[in-house]
């Protein structure tokens, strides 16, 4: 199932919340460049250590589907997956990229998101894929330096 295709012109609005927003001082944001999104700028732990984009909120029901898949090209760092849910949580799971440039597809099964706020772990209910009604990506893998991400589709499987 498509959620986004970056060649589409109608694809949904982002939108960036940085580390700024706690006295950081990471840089990040993103730009669609020949039908890809570009989600790139540069962490600095001293003050939060994050960058991250979001979605508009529309209501998704994905129940059925295991999970998110998403073609990328990525930089060798670790980012996040970001699910907000119509209760206002938001749910996390890590994915690895590899160096080198190379297009690779990603599975971010649901039963890897967790629960959180500010980073910290919250007791929570699992996941609902039935709720979903945003998306997001973010980068907070403690290092410091430059990050780009490259996506050319977001979808669920």
């Amino acid at each position: 199932m498509m959620l986004m295709d970056f060649s589409d012109p109608d694809a949904p609005a982002w939108y960036v919340v940085n580390d700024d927003v706690m006295g950081g001082r990471s840089r990040g944001g993103y730009t669609l460049e020949t039908g890809s999104l570009v989600f790139a700028g540069a962490t600095n732990t001293q003050g939060g250590g994050f960058s991250s984009i979001r979605t508009d909120v529309r209501p998704l029901d994905l129940s059925g589907r295991l999970g998110i898949r998403l073609r990328l090209r990525g930089d060798g760092r670790s980012y996040r997956f970001r699910l907000q849910t119509t209760a206002g949580v938001a749910y996390f799971a890590p994915f690895d990229t590899a160096s080198g440039g190379h297009w690779e597809t990603i599975d971010v099964p649901f039963s890897r998101f967790e629960p959180r706020r500010r980073g910290q772990p919250l007791d929570g209910p699992p996941l609902d894929p039935a709720r979903i009604e945003s998306l997001g990506l973010m980068i907070y893998d403690r290092k410091d330096g430059p990050f780009r991400l490259e996506v050319d589709w977001i979808g669920a499987y």
